[in-house]
């Protein structure tokens, strides 16, 4: 039987290379549901390509164009916020991919949750500004959640090597970006150019930055206590800079289970559409006939400020991380831009996180407010 897929952020890196994954499954997935921005050219393509019953693109004007390019064609084409929850939702949608950037990504899962859809995520932030809610909604919901980040994929497989009241702690590697060694005033002149080359993958603008910055290594901490119940002190951080060990669990026996793998995102995104069951595919494999030599360093405190903040934002809870979300959004924009350098992020965050008054337990409402008053608030410090 055909699983009908749906994937938000259809034209991005996930989802592109999701829709290739597919194509090596014909007998087993057919493309339900697209959504993108604003790529209207390669959304088009993909459209004729994998026959959708219906798309989304979030820019109004593009979706008015998009309509008359495939007039000739049985496509619903939706658009805006309300385009991404309705799409996410679509009678006959099994599994739902969100690999949409931000924020964007919260509602959207929500609704896939509570239309008893199989959810895929790649969306971090959904988890680490609502995951208290998003968590409760699965729960109430019997809904299925599967990690595509790799770290958390990574822990995922880890957990079956042993029962839920056998853990002892999870260990998520961190690279540690392009700028590994550096010291901070070698930092202070780095370019967006400089810091947009990851040395292991190729990722989007935002989690580029995020991954030099540490700040994404510090969002998914925060996602993984969400995601799979951790406390604060159950999720360290070690620096390995080859990316192979994709993450660690170590069990009340003292046994450390690791998964390994090239740097590649085809393999999680795989393994969260054919879970439970594993298929063969023609990947990359690592290669263990070469002498591979991997490292691990601590993350020590203090000597990264924005993983740091991460931690302190899930300490706090409530608001506090959907505001430390909010505020790296705009921070990172404003870095692009050339309006603040690299090294003013950690700062910019600390300071917009000391000014908001956090609401504990909070309604879906508090925190799409904590959410705009952080991008205010960053944009009026800036």
């Amino acid at each position: 039987m055909l699983q009908q897929v749906a994937i938000l952020g259809s034209t991005g890196s996930i989802g592109t290379q999701a829709l290739k994954i597919i194509q090596q499954f014909p007998d087993r997935f057919s493309v339900c549901a697209l959504a993108t921005g604003s790529n209207i050219t390669l959304l088009e393509e993909q459209i004729r390509n994998f026959k959708p019953e219906i798309v989304s693109v979030f820019n109004e004007d593009q979706a008015v164009t998009l309509r008359r390019r495939v007039a000739d064609l049985p496509v619903k084409v939706l658009t805006g916020a309300k385009g991404l929850v309705e799409l996410s939702a679509w009678p006959g949608v099994d599994v739902v991919i969100v690999a949409v950037v931000g924020f964007s990504g919260v509602m959207p899962t929500l609704s896939a949750i509570r239309a008893g859809k199989k959810v895929a995520l790649a969306n971090k932030e959904t988890l680490v500004v609502a995951g208290e809610i998003v968590m409760a909604e699965a729960r109430r919901h019997n809904t299925v959640i599967l990690p595509i980040d790799s770290e958390h994929s990574a822990i995922f497989q880890c957990f079956h090597a042993g029962g839920s009241g056998e853990l002892k702690r999870v260990i998520l590697t961190a690279s540690g970006g392009p700028f590994l060694g550096k010291k901070r005033e070698e930092l202070a002149a780095v370019t967006p150019e400089q810091a947009l080359r990851h040395p292991n993958w190729r990722m989007g603008p935002r989690i580029s930055i995020d991954s030099a910055t540490l700040m994404n290594k510090g969002f998914e901490v925060i996602e993984a206590c969400r995601l799979f119940a951790l406390e604060t002190s159950q999720v360290q951080v070690v620096i390995h800079p080859e990316s192979i060990v994709h993450s660690m669990v170590e069990f009340i026996d003292g046994s450390i289970v690791a998964q390994l793998g090239l740097p590649d995102m085809l393999l999680p995104i795989q393994y969260a559409l054919s879970y439970p069951q594993r298929w063969p595919n023609p990947f990359p494999r690592f290669d263990w006939d070469r002498n591979h030599t991997l490292h691990f360093y601590p993350a020590a405190k203090g000597e990264y400020p924005c993983l740091d903040l991460a931690y302190q934002a899930l300490q706090v809870g409530g608001t506090l991380p959907a505001v430390l979300n909010g505020a790296d959004e705009i921070a990172v924009r404003s870095f692009l831009e050339g309006r603040i350098t690299l090294m003013q992020i950690p700062a910019l965050l600390a300071e917009v996180m000391s000014r908001h008054e956090v609401i504990q337990h909070p309604s879906l409402e508090d925190i799409v407010e904590a959410d705009c008053w952080a991008r205010k608030e960053t944009e009026r410090i800036i």
